[in-house]
C-alpha cells in the first residue's frame, strides 16, 4: 500500500513539474502575422518525403504559428523570384485574411524576400535573412570568373544548371517555372548584389560588417547565419561545403556565404557552428550536435517576432 501511494504521489508531482512547461510552450510561436518560408538557389518546398525546411514548419505550427512554404524558381534572378513570391504572398493574405506576413528567406531567399518588402512594404511585417546572400558570394564570383558569360564552359554550366532547376521544379510539383541559372549567378555575385542593394537598400549595413537599419517603412529586419563548413561526419554534403569555403580565403563563412555578407538589419548571430545547409536543418537533420538545433533557433525567432507584436 505504501509503495502504491508513493508511486501515485511521484506521478502527481511529475505531472505538476511538466505542466508549467506545457503552458509555456502553448502559443510560443504564435505570431500575429503568418510566417512565410522562402528557399534558396536550387531549393524547393517539398520533394517526396523531404522538406527543404526539414522539420521546421511542423515545429513552428505545433506551438501556434501559421506557416506557409513557398516555391519560386530554383534558379533565376532575384527580381524574377521576387515577383513570383509577391504573387504567392498576395494569395496567402487572401486565404488567411491577414494584412501582412513575416518573411523568412534562406540563401538566395534572403534577397528574394527583401525585394518583396521593398516593392510592397505594406504587405510585410518582418524580413528575416538566414545565411542570406546580401552582399554577394565569392563562390558565385569564382564560377563566373572560371566560366565567363559567352564562353563555352559557361554555356555548358548554364545548360546543366537550368536542367537541374527544371527537374527540381517538376518533381516538387511546380512544372513550367522559368529557370535562368546565369541570371541567378549574376544576382548572387558581388557585383550583382551591389546593383540590387542600390535599388533595394532597406536593412543593408552601410559599413563592411555592421548592422543595417532595424526597421524601414514599417518592416522589421533581422538576420542570422552559420560560420562552419564541416559540422557532421555523416553528412555527405559537408565535404563539398568545405571545398567551396576555400573561396573565402580564410574569412568567416558557412561554406557558401561570408558571414559579413549575411548581415541585414538586426544581426542575431553570424557565428553559429553550422554550415549553409545546417541553417535549414539539412541534410535531413544531420547537423552539429554540439550547437543549438536549427529548429530551436526558428522557434526562438518566431517567439521574438511574437513578442515584438509581429
Amino acid at each position: 500500500m505504501n509503495n502504491t501511494l508513493m508511486k501515485k504521489m511521484l506521478a502527481f508531482f511529475l505531472a505538476l513539474s511538466v505542466l508549467p512547461l506545457q503552458t509555456w510552450a502553448a502559443g510560443y510561436t504564435e505570431t500575429k502575422f503568418p510566417i512565410v518560408l522562402v528557399h534558396g538557389l536550387f531549393g524547393f518546398d517539398k520533394i517526396g518525403p523531404v522538406d527543404y525546411w526539414y522539420g521546421i514548419p511542423s515545429a513552428l505550427k505545433a506551438d501556434g504559428a501559421k506557416v506557409y512554404v513557398t516555391q519560386v524558381a530554383a534558379a533565376n534572378s532575384t527580381e524574377v523570384r521576387g515577383e513570383q513570391l509577391l504573387t504567392q504572398v498576395k494569395q496567402i493574405l487572401a486565404v488567411t485574411g491577414a494584412s501582412k506576413v513575416n518573411l523568412i528567406g534562406h540563401s538566395h531567399g534572403g534577397p528574394t524576400i527583401r525585394y518583396v518588402a521593398s516593392v510592397r512594404p505594406d504587405l510585410v511585417a518582418s524580413v528575416t535573412s538566414v545565411g542570406g546572400v546580401n552582399r554577394g558570394s565569392k563562390v558565385a564570383d569564382v564560377l563566373l570568373g572560371i566560366a565567363p558569360d559567352g564562353s563555352l564552359p559557361n554555356a555548358v554550366l548554364v545548360s546543366v544548371a537550368n536542367g537541374l532547376g527544371t527537374l527540381i521544379s517538376f518533381i516538387s510539383g511546380k512544372p513550367g517555372v522559368p529557370q535562368d541559372a546565369l541570371a541567378a549567378a549574376k544576382s548572387l555575385s558581388t557585383a550583382g548584389s551591389l546593383q540590387f542593394n542600390n535599388r533595394h537598400p532597406a536593412g543593408v549595413p552601410t559599413s563592411a560588417c555592421g548592422e543595417g537599419a532595424y526597421s524601414v517603412n514599417g518592416v522589421a529586419y533581422y538576420s542570422w547565419s552559420g560560420a562552419q563548413a564541416m559540422t557532421n561526419l555523416f553528412d555527405v554534403s559537408d565535404p563539398a561545403l568545405a571545398l567551396t569555403s576555400l573561396a573565402f580565403a580564410g574569412a568567416k563563412n558557412d561554406g557558401l556565404v561570408a558571414s559579413c555578407s549575411t548581415h541585414l538589419g538586426k544581426v542575431i548571430r553570424d557565428d553559429y557552428a553550422m554550415n549553409h545547409l545546417d541553417e535549414v536543418n539539412q541534410a535531413i537533420g544531420l547537423v552539429n550536435i554540439f550547437e543549438t538545433n536549427p529548429v530551436t533557433i526558428y522557434r526562438q525567432h518566431a517567439n521574438r517576432l511574437k513578442n515584438s507584436g509581429l
